[in-house]
């Protein structure tokens, strides 16, 4: 019999997992998003396997944007690894490597939540109901958010850490003198600023499950001395983690996104989870950017509800703590409340995020299966198919399992593009002044400056002193030939923030292209000066330097690129070009054979600047064989094509460019150009 049980477990298993693999098989070639843009895509340290080391003490490395400066190692070696890997910025294994995490804690918790129950209930279909929520947990439609933002590894990372902790306390008790599960929780405060939530964690699991005190019994007198020898057994568990926690924290750059107050915001989170608990069972309106404010009004009926749930949640957890078996439900909610504290009591400038639903909701499902077993226990049947009503249950919640999995797969399809994601931003939170913007930056990057423009005045009703927002509106005004409306939105970004280079950055690129060289030049000295961390900045000075043939200063500015990235084949470019005193591209081309995407991609940039268009596009063609998402790949073809004049090829290899990648600003004007020629025909 016990055979027969086993092996209907693993057939289920494998269903389980089929159809994860299916859910998420539209997935890996989603492209980069949001705050991807500078810990990922512009971030020139993650292309170099040999900074993973520095990863570990030069918080500048993680972000291109000061106020995201910070120790997050783990995340940063992972992303160096996959670029690596990759050979480029290829989605494909950014994605594959926050999957093969994913599924770990998926595993994991089947374990976890099998111990869990078995502790609480006696029960044939405990092993089936922990695989169910294991599943459960693996396919939730909300968790597709945080699988599909990159950036958001820090959360599967920290996630994979804490449970990987845990598991090891609670399934391998004799081996807790060695303090292996310490480790892992160490690990894990390299990658986000919540595993010591861990430790409130275990303190009530081992409270709950090996002492039988419930949460009532913690203000008796007779107990203090059990509840003190817990403390003590998690004290070096807490001293750990701290250490390690105090010195992430002590890298770290204060960020003006914390803007809300204190007071009203957390007041505002009691209502938010009510959101995120609505979110386990019924997972719609997700949005990747929502537009929900602060709640300023203390007797707001939204406040009031909000503070009668958290009423209502503390006393469940104190009624469920008192039998073993429901004790489940109690730890379940305990993990829920818990994981949500520290985004819940510092005001960050989001009140809500549906990636903080991924850790919380493993709490959830152990609750929610805890509740669904009993209620399975309790299933009698006049006929004698009490065994079948039973099942029917499990089948239900299958059911429930496949409807999330259809979910995952619809949001992955959202995730997808730039524009598809802050379309359905629009839809879902349409008072998001940020999610307007980035919704008509993917349409200016298709030439619809209209519909670009439309969306950009909507977002400025709800950000009225945005940066960002103003930048984009200028780089609009100088593509649409308004030169003094271009200048007078920039100083306006600058305005908004003079502590961020990138306002900077980008006016230096608007006067560069305008060809006001020496305004250009003081924007992009003034952007080296707030962030001599960024390349972006130090290689526009170089251009500038090229341009107009200053060549000692290219020599220095080239010395300070390769001084931050001493691989850079750009940097080495003007270093040569400022050598040679000749301008960039008319240097002799490198003996190295390409051996990877990007080196074919330089290769056929050198083509492209001698105009040897056709071997241009036969480097990009090898580019592509091994990297067949690379949006640099097809651009550059576009412009080769340009060259030759083949319009209808290059508006095919720019369009392919864009729809990897809609915010490529070159590509889009490499499309324009190839369509204004082929109109005159």
């Amino acid at each position: 019999m016990k055979r027969q049980f086993n092996s209907k477990l693993i057939l289920a298993s494998f269903v389980l997992f089929a159809i994860l693999l299916i859910s998420y098989s539209n997935h890996f070639y989603n492209t980069f998003h949001f705050d991807d843009s500078h810990t990922i895509e512009n971030n020139p340290y993650i292309r170099d396997i040999n900074n993973c080391l520095k990863f570990f003490y030069t918080p500048q490395m993680f972000s291109t944007l000061p106020s995201h400066w910070g120790l997050r190692p783990i995340v940063s070696v992972s992303l160096a690894v996959d670029y690596w890997m990759a050979g480029g910025l290829n989605p494909f294994y950014f994605h594959l490597s926050t999957f093969i995490w994913f599924i770990f804690i998926g595993v994991l918790l089947y374990f976890v939540y099998r111990k869990l129950l078995q502790q609480a209930i006696t029960s044939e279909w405990t092993d089936y109901m922990a695989l169910l929520l294991a599943g459960w947990y693996a396919l939730h439609t909300a968790n597709a958010e945080t699988i599909n933002y990159i950036i958001s590894r820090s959360d599967v990372l920290s996630t994979f850490f804490i449970v990987l902790s845990f598991a090891i306390y609670i399934l391998a008790p004799n081996k807790r003198k060695y303090y292996f599960y310490i480790i892992p929780a160490v690990l894990g405060v390299f990658t986000k600023e919540t595993v010591l939530t861990l430790v409130i964690i275990l303190f009530f699991y081992i409270n709950l499950f090996e002492k039988n005190i419930s949460l009532a019994d913690h203000f008796k007198k007779k107990h203090f001395p059990a509840i003190l020898k817990t403390i003590g057994t998690l004290l070096p568990l807490f001293f750990c983690v701290a250490a390690v926690q105090y010195y992430t924290l002590s890298k770290m750059q204060s960020t003006s996104d914390i803007a809300n107050p204190w007071g009203h915001y957390v007041l505002t989170q009691s209502f938010v989870w009510i959101r995120y608990v609505i979110a386990f069972f019924i997972p719609v309106n997700l949005s990747a950017d929502s537009d929900w404010g602060v709640i300023a009004n203390a007797f707001d009926e939204r406040i009031i509800v909000g503070l009668i749930f958290i009423i209502a949640l503390v006393y469940t957890i104190f009624k469920t703590s008192a039998k073993k078996e429901t004790r489940p439900i109690s730890l379940g909610l305990i993990w829920f409340s818990v994981s949500l504290l520290p985004t819940s009591l510092a005001p960050f400038a989001e009140v809500t995020n549906d990636h903080r639903m991924f850790f919380a909701f493993i709490g959830l499902a152990i609750a929610s299966g805890n509740y669904i077993l009993l209620l399975m226990q309790k299933i009698k049947s006049k006929d004698g198919k009490t065994f079948q009503m039973q099942r029917l249950v499990l089948i239900g919640l299958f059911a429930v399992i496949c409807l999330n999995a259809y979910g995952v797969y619809q949001r992955n399809k959202v995730w997808k593009t730039e524009a598809s994601l802050w379309y359905d931003v629009t839809v879902k939170s349409p008072a998001n002044g940020r999610g307007l913007m980035n919704y008509g930056l993917t349409q200016m990057a298709i030439g619809n400056y209209d519909g670009a423009n439309t969306y950009f005045q909507k977002a400025l009703v709800y950000n009225p002193y945005y940066d960002a927002l103003f930048i984009n509106i200028a780089i609009l005004k100088g593509a649409t030939n308004k030169p003094q409306e271009a200048d007078e939105n920039f100083k306006k970004a600058i305005q908004f923030n003079r502590a961020s280079h990138q306002p900077y950055y980008f006016y230096a690129r608007y006067l560069k292209e305008t060809h006001r060289y020496e305004e250009a030049e003081q924007m992009a000295l003034k952007a080296v000066e707030l962030n001599p961390y960024a390349t972006e900045p130090l290689q526009m000075l170089a251009f500038i330097y090229g341009e107009t043939q200053q060549w000692d200063k290219l020599v220095v500015t080239a010395n300070k690129i390769l001084a931050i990235l001493p691989t850079d084949d750009l940097g080495q470019k003007f270093l040569l070009a400022g050598t040679n005193r000749k301008p960039l591209g008319t240097a002799p081309a490198p003996n190295n054979k390409p051996v990877t995407a990007a080196d074919y991609i330089n290769q056929s940039l050198q083509f492209y600047t001698n105009k040897e268009y056709q071997k241009c596009i036969e480097a990009c063609l090898k580019a592509l064989k091994l990297n067949p998402n690379s949006a640099d790949a097809y651009n550059n073809m576009g412009a080769a094509y340009n060259g030759l004049s083949e319009w209808q090829k290059a508006i095919d290899a720019c369009s392919k460019a864009l729809e990897l990648n809609p915010d490529f600003q070159l590509a889009k004007g490499n499309l324009n150009w190839a369509k204004s020629q082929i109109n005159k025909k």
